[in-house]
């Protein structure tokens, strides 16, 4: 096959070009290159790109070209980078009637994380915020949104939540050391509060308590429901991380379980088994898996995780086996507002007849205008508006994107980084590589299987993440205060490749010192499960802690 061929060897870029526009990169194993340590490999032979140039997040991994799914690929790629739109026909249909985003790069920047806002828009380029929200007295999702709530609309429908009335404020924070080394050194630690006033809520708010549905009254919304932010994270490399066996990350929360306190919601500390799987068996079997995906490890497989849901819920976008919509978590109230809205009654039969001038479904075409509404939001036989190949497609190239190899490997600063990033305690949490196993596809909406997606067996990865949940107790934490580590590869490239540079989930640490001071936290109910590292990290030197950077930088 033709094409770009970016290869790094000893600093230097050799470059070959053709017809064709894809820049990859995996000819890593050049006899003439430099002998790389096995951490240059950052995705494994199968899943490591050399390019580290502005298209890093964007290549294709080496199983992709052995599997023949190039032009899938591609294909699934520019399903990707363009909007959808509210016609009825043609490769980007369906968008709404309600949505989070109107594409995909709008929430991945450059393929990357989201980068920090003062504001929410869902049209705002480079906003990767998704809302929570949630009821202060149970931490649970309220039921009258969604658990991505949507903050877009097509007429006549109207927002579940109208954007210009969120507000994000950025507050700052002092730490227990005054955000101020001892050698005098000083940071700067910031977090973002964000209200939603009770009149932003199309629908009454309605949250679940001891099994029954309760409205909250208007005046009582500021005090009872919370609000955070969470940002999408990089896309690149998410094939790799499915292809680790379910039972090595049971064997990494088993092994962390003695010594560490674990979400009692995922894990049973007493039997040292888990307490909750991921299944679907909705589209699915039911079949069980092992958590992975998500700060909230809310998601199995990536055939079912956050990529495979978002080209759906994010953009409302129906497909062969999601032929309804995704509205809010009761699948009611925002159906019961709607068809009762005296705008939506009058603009709905203009909007139905352009959905489905065949009249196909009649249900949506009688006297009853209020029916009419109610019966298409809540349609489960929705027509189809992508293909089962665009779907496929896309996962193709969802999981076919390589992770840059890691830079720097060979310098002297690199291996003391490395060195002191174990000494520290942080590589505990960010355990710095696994081996994939047989990588059989594992699919819950039962779609796809071995032939059908690019495949990495037996590959050591360095992703730099134990796969467990965490609390690190910061100002305004997550919903439940328990995360995943975050993988750490390929960050370094954020600034170079347009993504968001900052790091945390809300985007609150604007550079890799202060993400690390953010892991310092305490407070009445428990330290941060990395408290000790961030103490030993600040007995370091200003060298030695500027190491440390590099080497994270680096990876």
């Amino acid at each position: 096959m033709k094409k770009f061929l970016y290869i790094m060897l000893a600093g230097s870029l050799l470059a070959s070009c053709s017809d064709e526009k894809e820049i990859v990169g995996w000819d890593i194993d050049d006899p003439e290159a430099i002998d790389y340590p096995e951490d240059y490999y950052a995705g494994g032979k199968l899943g490591t790109t050399s390019v580290t140039a502005s298209t890093a997040y964007k290549q294709p991994t080496l199983a992709v070209e052995n599997a023949n799914m190039v032009t899938a690929f591609n294909e699934g790629e520019y399903l990707f980078e363009k909007d959808f739109n509210t016609n009825t026909s043609g490769a980007f249909m369906g968008l709404g009637p309600v949505y989070v985003r109107p594409g995909c790069l709008y929430c991945h920047p450059g393929y990357g994380h989201g980068a920090r806002q003062s504001t929410y828009k869902a049209d705002l380029h480079r906003n990767g915020y998704l809302l929570v929200v949630y009821d202060k007295k149970t931490d649970a999702y309220i039921r009258s949104v969604a658990g991505m709530p949507q903050t877009g609309a097509v007429k006549p429908f109207k927002a579940p939540i109208d954007e210009n009335q969120i507000k994000i404020d950025w507050l700052s924070y002092t730490d227990e050391w005054g955000n101020k080394f001892d050698d005098g050194e000083s940071y700067s630690l910031t977090y973002p509060e964000v209200s939603i006033p009770a009149a932003a809520f199309y629908a009454p708010v309605v949250v679940q308590r001891d099994g029954k549905d309760v409205e909250i009254a208007a005046a009582d919304v500021a005090n009872e429901i919370g609000v955070r932010l969470e940002s999408t994270i990089g896309i690149y490399g998410t094939g790799l991380i499915d292809a680790i066996d379910d039972e090595e990350i049971t064997k990494q929360w088993a092994a962390e379980s003695p010594y560490v306190t674990l979400n009692p919601a995922m894990w049973d500390q007493t039997s040292n088994t888990w307490k909750s799987y991921y299944s679907n068996s909705l589209q699915g079997d039911g079949t069980k898996y092992v958590r992975r995906f998500t700060y909230a490890m809310s998601r199995g497989p990536v055939l079912d995780a956050a990529g495979a849901n978002a080209i759906w819920n994010i953009t409302n976008v129906t497909r062969p086996d999601r032929r309804y919509h995704y509205l809010d978590l009761a699948g009611k109230y925002y159906a019961e507002k709607s068809s009762s809205d005296p705008d939506v009654q009058a603009g709905f039969s203009e909007y139905i007849n352009r959905v489905d001038p065949q009249k196909k479904h009649a249900e949506w075409h009688t006297d009853d205008v209020k029916s009419n509404i109610y019966n298409y939001l809540t349609s489960k036989s929705l027509d189809a508006e992508m293909t089962q190949e665009q779907y496929k497609n896309l996962m193709i190239w969802h999981r076919g994107l390589a992770v840059p190899a890691a830079r720097n490997t060979t310098t002297a600063d690199f291996k003391a980084g490395k060195e002191l990033f174990s000494q520290i305690g942080c590589a505990q949490c960010h355990r710095p590589s696994w081996t994939t196993g047989k990588d059989e596809i594992h699919d819950p909406n039962l779609l796809f299987g071995n032939d059908d997606m690019p495949r990495y067996p037996n590959q050591k990865i360095w992703p730099y993440t134990d796969m467990v949940q965490h609390r690190l107790f910061m100002k305004n934490d997550l919903r439940t205060g328990w995360c995943r580590t975050t993988p750490l590869w390929g960050r370094g490239l954020a600034k170079k490749c347009g993504s968001g540079t900052e790091r945390l989930h809300d985007c609150r640490a604007r550079n890799v010192i202060e993400a690390i001071m953010w892991h310092g936290c305490s407070k009445e109910g428990g330290k941060s499960d990395a408290y000790d590292s961030v103490k030993k990290f600040r007995s370091l030197t200003k060298q030695q802690r500027d190491q440390v950077v590099y080497f994270i930088e680096s990876v």
